[in-house]
């Protein structure tokens, strides 16, 4: 009975990773990014990399920010400044404004400012305010942290609903690889390379052991994070439908969201008393955002809210000034009751802007672990069916048109984003500094080089197209040091000597990644075939958990 129901679990656990292996692939490798997407931001901006080395007093800072504001967006509704961190040091301001009427041509931006929607947005210089004139737009690391939940082209809504059907798929094959592994921690110290499948199987079960406590929390923690959007049914029966009511209790802010403007012109309250008493609430340079509301008005408020690396929760403390008098209206402290402070727990451990240096490393090796665990699943699968084909090609049949299907996805997906994702990179650094919607226009290059790389992967499917994928994307990640050094003063030599561990470490790390893809290639050339794979190794195989 017991052996029939792991048996069972094989199976539910095969499909359950087969069906949405490819989606998951990209979900972790764009995830995965996300630990450093403030350094890859920076990376890709190389005007900022001789900017903000040592940061003035973050009441200068502020000072400094909302003269800027005052200047370029007096009539704007809500004013946002993040402060400049040791990861980002340049100060990121954006502020809303009149939407553009369709149809309407676009008012000239200043240098330096970029729009989205109705809000525009400007990097800072920390001493001055002024925007960084020549700053180069990008998406940056933000790309890969929507993408990876948001996608692209598409409504956020039907995105969202897809990578969540697609999470809880993989939650089920993390649950039903665990019952369906018997002996899952020797499993863990046990590689045997050069025996076909069977090395697949080893590599799958090898990656999955190795960040298994990781793989449940992350695949968990991303469900908690739009749980309400997956089951709003506990608060709509609960509130009768009444949304504010649920939202108020659950989720209290610090004040009114978006008070009404009265009309009566007031001056802002200067910045450096509130300041002031943030710090000594929560200490120097725990300042993370400021949050201004109907500037220049009589209701004008300001929220200060703590940096979002100073413990787990993803929800931080924050104090509520008058705008006008500065004085303090109310302040939203650590503890906001069971129900919000577990989500938010389970919400920053997703994000995991708390983790040190160490940490976020660790966490950086277990998203790759995810990686190799997803895509070993994958080919483990079609190894599997190409072997029970062997017969059948033998004797002058073809593959069956499902498996053919399943290698070419495969190649798509995975080879594919390996070239896709340092071809982003080598766009900002080719595309014309001036370029119009030049953020937009390396998205689009990204979308375009993975759509090249899975046409011809679902057209050719060979092991020769896996070497020459692997072989162009590794070839693009070890070049990026390279390429950093052609076109920015900022190469190793500089930035290691300099400090800029994020500029050191992008281009560090690219060039592992790129030798780790290389040596893939190396691997794929020497191995050969098995033509007679014996049967006594393949009826023990064929007893062994699937993906």
């Amino acid at each position: 009975m017991k052996e029939g129901f792991r048996q069972s679990m094989n199976w539910v656990h095969t499909w359950s990773g087969l069906l949405v292996g490819w989606v998951l692939f990209m979900v972790f490798a764009a995830g995965t990014t996300c630990y450093y997407r403030d350094e890859i931001t920076f990376w890709m901006k190389p005007e900022l990399h001789q900017a903000g080395l040592t940061l003035p007093p973050e009441a200068e800072v502020v000072k400094q920010a909302v003269a800027a504001l005052q200047q370029r967006a007096p009539t704007s509704q809500r004013w946002f400044i993040t402060l400049p961190t040791a990861r980002e040091p340049g100060v990121r301001a954006s502020w809303s404004g009149a939407p553009v009427a369709k149809g309407a041509a676009e008012p000239p931006l200043e240098p330096g400012v970029t729009r989205r929607g109705r809000f525009y947005s400007a990097v800072l210089d920390p001493a001055t305010g002024q925007p960084l004139a020549g700053t180069r737009e990008t998406r940056g690391g933000e790309f890969f942290y929507r993408l990876h939940f948001d996608l692209h082209y598409m409504p956020a809504i039907w995105a969202r609903w897809i990578i969540g059907f697609c999470a809880m798929f993989m939650l089920v094959a993390i649950i039903t690889g665990i019952v369906t592994h018997r002996r899952i921690f020797a499993d863990f110290f046990t590689f045997r390379p050069k025996k076909g499948q069977r090395s697949w199987l080893d590599a799958h079960n090898a990656t999955a052991v190795l960040a298994l406590p990781y793989h449940l929390m992350i695949t968990y923690t991303g469900l908690v994070t739009l749980m309400l959007m997956y089951m709003p049914f506990g608060p709509q029966v609960t509130y009768k439908g009444d949304q504010q009511a649920f939202t108020a209790e659950v989720f209290p802010a610090s004040g009114p969201r978006d008070p009404k403007p009265s009309g009566i012109a007031t001056p802002l309250t200067p910045m450096a008393p509130l300041i002031a008493q943030a710090q000594q609430r929560w200490g120097e340079g725990s300042i993370g955002r400021v949050t201004v509301n109907n500037p220049g008005d009589a209701v004008a408020t300001v929220t200060l809210s703590r940096r979002a690396d100073q413990d787990m929760s993803s929800a931080q403390p924050a104090m509520l000034f008058n705008g006008s008098s500065g004085k303090l209206l109310s302040e939203v402290g650590e503890d906001r009751g069971a129900v919000f402070s577990t989500r938010s727990v389970l919400y920053g451990l997703h994000l995991g802007r708390f983790a040190d240096p160490l940490l976020r490393a660790l966490f950086f090796v277990s998203g790759l672990a995810g990686c190799v665990m997803v895509a070993t699943g994958l080919l483990l699968w079609a190894v599997k069916e190409r072997n029970k084909y062997a017969k059948v090609v033998a004797k002058g049949g073809r593959v069956g048109w499902g498996s053919r299907l399943v290698d070419g996805l495969n190649v798509g997906a995975i080879a594919g984003l390996m070239i896709a994702i340092p071809a982003f990179f080598w766009a900002n650094r080719l595309l014309p500094v001036g370029m119009a919607a030049r953020g937009q226009a390396e998205i689009d290059l990204f979308f375009a080089v993975w759509a090249v790389a899975a046409i011809t992967g679902l057209a050719w499917p060979t092991r020769r197209m896996w070497q020459l994928q692997l072989a162009i994307g590794g070839l693009l990640f070890a070049a990026i040091p390279l390429l950093n050094a052609l076109t920015t003063a900022t190469h190793l030599g500089v930035s290691i000597t300099a400090g800029l561990w994020a500029v050191a470490g992008f281009d560090l790390v690219c060039l592992a990644l790129g030798a780790a893809l290389l040596l893939c290639v190396g691997w794929l050339g020497r191995r050969k075939p098995e033509r007679k794979p014996q049967r006594a190794a393949a009826a023990s195989l064929a007893r062994e958990p699937a993906l």
